[in-house]
């Protein structure tokens, strides 16, 4: 259903789309999912709001910057698309959506999130990306069953202490921010699988073989002097990791390094719930 409804959308004046895509949705679709990313979108389509049985919910890639009060029926929406919009501020009425899981905010204009949020509190992957953070909000720090928190590409300084709280956290995704240092707080987070620090200004990696849980630490494209120790089988994305180890000093001189490129990463494929 998505795809004929973007490929309508590309060919239909955006005065006349949205009232195409009204009459197309009267009926709950058999699969329970609505996908209207990249329709050109100002508002949402209020008949939607009707599907209280709807689960998953895409509106990637519009022109959405509020969400009308009625979305509060949609109390089975586990999923919830909204990234590459123009919010300014999180609409509160998605913190009354408390079955969702997944929630997708990332490249939008949010500086903050609101209190409401600890409401959400099944959620468990929330994407905040290309925003205009310049501190991950406390709030974030209430979600108790958050799995995998992509915060990339905003203006993170320092992460809270509070995050430690989050003790189902496995994965952090922290690339393209102001680090100056190695966020201390994820030295006392033993369970996180994977950590990346990619393309910050990290001058030093303190150990993080004590970390059991850990599997791969991305920390390339930082001005580091050292590669982060990892325990044994953990796999390291930077300088001198397994492929170049790090420079030694020999006869008074500092083996030169040439430095690889950052393997590809993983399809960005937005994941379902488990």
């Amino acid at each position: 259903m998505g795809n004929s409804l973007k490929a309508v959308a590309a060919f239909v004046p955006s005065s006349k789309c949205q009232k195409y895509l009204l009459e197309d949705l009267e009926e709950m679709p058999v699969d329970k999912m609505v996908d209207l990313s990249g329709s050109q979108l100002r508002r949402l389509p209020l008949h939607i709001c009707s599907f209280r049985d709807l689960v998953k919910l895409y509106l990637s890639d519009n022109n959405l910057h509020h969400l009308p009060p009625e979305m509060e029926q949609l109390q089975n929406l586990q999923i919830l698309a909204l990234d590459f919009n123009n919010f300014k501020a999180l609409p509160l009425v998605v913190c009354t959506l408390k079955q969702l899981c997944i929630l997708y905010l990332g490249n939008n204009k949010l500086c903050s999130l609101p209190f409401e949020l600890r409401l959400l509190q099944n959620l468990k992957t929330l994407w905040v990306e290309s925003n205009c953070l310049q501190c991950l909000p406390e709030v974030v720090c209430e979600l108790r069953l958050l799995k995998t928190l992509h915060a990339g590409s905003n203006a993170l300084r320092t992460l809270p202490g509070q995050l430690r709280q989050l003790q189902e956290l496995r994965s952090i995704w922290l690339s393209g921010n102001l680090l100056a240092e190695f966020p201390a707080v994820l030295l006392d987070m033993p369970l996180l699988e994977v950590i990346d620090v990619d393309r910050n200004s990290i001058r030093f990696f303190p150990s993080l073989a004590h970390l059991p849980g850990l599997k791969l630490v991305i920390y390339d494209h930082n001005p580091c002097r050292n590669a982060p120790k990892v325990a044994k089988g953990v796999r390291r994305v930077g300088r001198w990791s397994e492929e170049s180890p790090e420079p030694r000093k020999r006869s008074g001189a500092v083996i030169e390094i040439t430095l690889h490129e950052k393997p590809s990463p993983p399809p960005a494929a937005k994941p379902e719930p488990e």
